[in-house]
C-alpha cells in the first residue's frame, strides 16, 4: 500500500519516547504503530457512535413497528400535498 496522505502530529518528548518504546516492543516502525493504534481507535469511536444497541424488548417493539403497515399522519399528508404543489 502506498501512502497517499500525511498526518503531522506534535508530541512532547516524554509522550514520543513512550510511544517509541511501545513500537519497539511490538517490533514495529513508529509510524506503523501510530497508524495502527489510531485506526483501531477510529473504528472503536465509529462503532460506538454509529450503532445502536437495543434490549430484547426494544428490539421486539422495533421489529413490530417495522412490520406494521405505514399510516401517514395529518402533518405528513399535508407536507406531501404541499410538495406536490411545488414547481418541478
Amino acid at each position: 500500500m502506498t501512502a497517499a496522505a500525511r498526518l503531522d502530529l506534535r508530541l512532547n518528548p516524554t509522550d514520543k519516547a513512550r510511544i517509541s518504546r511501545a513500537a519497539d516492543l511490538r517490533g514495529m516502525p513508529l509510524s506503523a504503530f501510530v497508524r495502527d493504534a489510531v485506526l483501531r481507535e477510529a473504528e472503536t469511536v465509529m462503532a460506538a457512535e454509529l450503532s445502536a444497541t437495543l434490549s430484547a424488548a426494544e428490539s421486539r417493539r422495533f421489529m413490530k413497528a417495522l412490520d406494521a403497515p405505514f399510516k401517514p399522519n395529518a402533518r405528513l399528508k399535508q407536507a406531501m400535498a404541499d410538495a406536490a404543489q411545488l414547481p418541478r
